[in-house]
């Protein structure tokens, strides 16, 4: 591998996003890298989903599905990037099908009008060797176990970055006339399903370092595993212990048990409907009727532990061509803050669909970008910045171990009472903590080898986002979709309609609230009940059962 390159446009990652900003943005013309620390096309969580959304205007209700979607969400989605996502997934979709994945059955036979997604036939072969294929077709360049680790600055402007190659500690530095993250999330353990691999954050760590603003991170994903996942310790994190009630396994007994033997049915006040369906274990313990029996139901919730509700976290939208608040820096997939799904996952296979329409938008954007540019000239000095940068903890004769930091990172923030049912004072305790680790141990981390150099790296990143997530639970004073707060239990529509903005001021997080369109806000001639179909009665005496609040 070269230790200096150039291109047009530069594409961080492997996974459905990535490849679909690469091959738009080769085929606009861009001579097109793509660098991955795995293996382009099987990369992130790619692997693991299998539903594509696919919305027909032509067959389904575009108004009532929007209207809906809105309402799953507790109007925090961003309407544009929902309405996007539906009218161009069936594109998106018959890209797939020409180049070569195969699904299970074709919307067109079915044209219900529930937003439905179709699963990918993995009898016929997964999305990677398609989408990888069609890459190198396209004239991709293709870098595989390439870390993208720092980016390159000229004049305020992102014109390229280093990458550390997995098997040496030689950095490897590309310029490029525009850079597109497609790294995805952050979470804190690989659980099986449906993070198959440690997702640590890096890409929105460099663009924050970079000046970037990033979208809050309080809306926590609560995907669940299955029972049968290769590591159910791990499964569970260290958030509450479920336990197998034998001789209970029938069909008939889906469902769990506290230790007086009821059946966990009622969710607190305050807790959305989504989110109680895999957390609602923990509010049993929390409440004191721990153990909880698990009869015969195959899930457990709590597998994404880290991650945010998809496409609620990463970089701020600049505009509506994939652009970050940083010139020359786009991102796409779940490096991006569309906001599609609000508070609470609402689209089935949107997750998908999502990555391959903002990979194809901001492909085709960055490819008209760096065709209207020289080649970048970057300065020696920032150069040498960027590779210092990356060998930086091989360098250090002491320090901390980034598997020790990392470890202890989860023990922070694992726990059930600051993951999902928050608190101001244990938000503040576990903030406390992780600040401090980010101050005094994660400039200090060391490496002996490259594989400890990347750990080192994917460990500050890791640290940088749970404190983004500690301060963005902390600033939300309400309970919102998968936002719970123990001490503020009910939505305040009139002081948090907004969505969360991160950003670095002068070495300072500093978090603003971003208020959405008039428009977007839920009619204020209706009842809380007519806004908010499941409330419960505590949250009706709150609001008086008043229109307007």
């Amino acid at each position: 591998m070269e230790k200096r390159m150039t291109c047009g446009v530069l594409v961080v990652g492997g996974g459905i996003a990535a490849c679909f900003a690469a091959i738009k943005a080769a085929e606009a013309g861009a001579k097109v890298i793509m660098a991955d620390k795995g293996t382009a096309g099987c990369s992130g969580q790619t692997p693991y989903a299998d539903c594509f959304l696919v919305f027909q205007e032509d067959r389904q209700d575009l108004a009532a599905a929007e209207a809906e979607l809105a309402r799953h969400s507790e109007y925090l989605n961003d309407r544009y990037w929902t309405r996007l996502t539906l009218l161009e997934s069936r594109a998106r979709y018959l890209d797939l099908v020409e180049w070569g994945c195969r699904f299970h059955r074709a919307p067109l036979e079915d044209p219900g009008q529930a937003l439905t997604g179709v699963q990918l036939d993995r009898t016929a072969g997964d999305w990677g060797g398609p989408l990888r294929k069609k890459c190198l077709e396209a004239g991709v360049e293709i870098l595989d176990r390439l870390m993208i680790v720092e980016l390159l600055r000229q004049e305020g402007r992102v014109c390229g970055a280093v990458g550390l190659p997995a098997e040496e500690a030689e950095p490897v530095t590309i310029l490029a006339g525009a850079v597109i993250l497609c790294v995805g999330a952050c979470g804190y353990k690989p659980n099986g399903y449906p993070a198959l691999m440690q997702l640590t954050g890096d890409g929105e760590a460099m663009a924050y370092r970079a000046g970037a603003a990033i979208m809050g991170k309080e809306f926590p994903d609560a995907h669940y595993s299955r029972s049968g996942a290769a590591d159910p310790m791990s499964q569970r994190g260290m958030r509450v212990p479920v336990l197998e009630k034998p001789g209970l396994h029938s069909e008939a007994l889906r469902h769990r048990e506290n230790c007086c033997g009821d059946v966990i049915s009622r969710r607190p006040e305050g807790v959305s409907e989504y989110m109680f369906t895999y957390t609602q274990s923990e509010f049993e313990v929390h409440a004191g009727r721990a153990p909880i029996y698990n009869l015969g139901a195959e899930a457990f919730g709590g597998a994404t532990l880290g991650m945010s509700v998809r496409k609620a976290d990463g970089l701020w939208p600049a505009d509506h061509e994939c652009r970050s608040t940083i010139p020359g820096l786009f991102a796409a997939g779940d490096s991006l803050a569309t906001m599609q799904n609000g508070a609470a996952y609402s689209l089935g296979g949107g997750s998908m669909a999502g990555c391959a329409v903002t990979g194809a938008i901001a492909g085709e954007a960055a490819a008209r970008e760096a065709a209207q540019l020289p080649v970048p000239a970057v300065s020696g000095e920032e150069i040498r910045r960027g590779e210092e940068y990356v060998l930086s903890p091989l360098r250090r004769k002491g320090g901390f171990g980034p598997r020790w930091a990392i470890e202890l990172l989860k023990g922070y923030m694992s726990p059930y009472f600051v993951c999902f049912i928050k608190k101001s004072d244990r938000l503040e305790a576990a903030l406390t903590l992780v600040r401090f680790m980010r101050e005094h141990i994660a400039p200090v981390l060391r490496a002996s080898d490259a594989h400890e150099l990347r750990l080192a790296h994917e460990a500050g990143s890791m640290i940088l986002s749970a404190e983004m997530r500690l301060r963005s639970s902390l600033f939300r004073t309400e309970s919102r979709g998968n936002h719970y707060r123990e001490d503020f239990p009910c939505r305040d529509d009139e002081n948090w309609l907004c969505w969360t903005r991160i950003e670095n001021r002068d070495g300072e997080m500093f978090l603003s609230k971003v208020p959405l369109p008039d428009a977007w806000r839920p009619d204020a001639s209706l009842s809380y009940r007519e806004r908010y179909p499941m409330v419960f009665p505590g949250e009706e005496r709150q609001y008086g059962g008043q229109a307007g609040h």
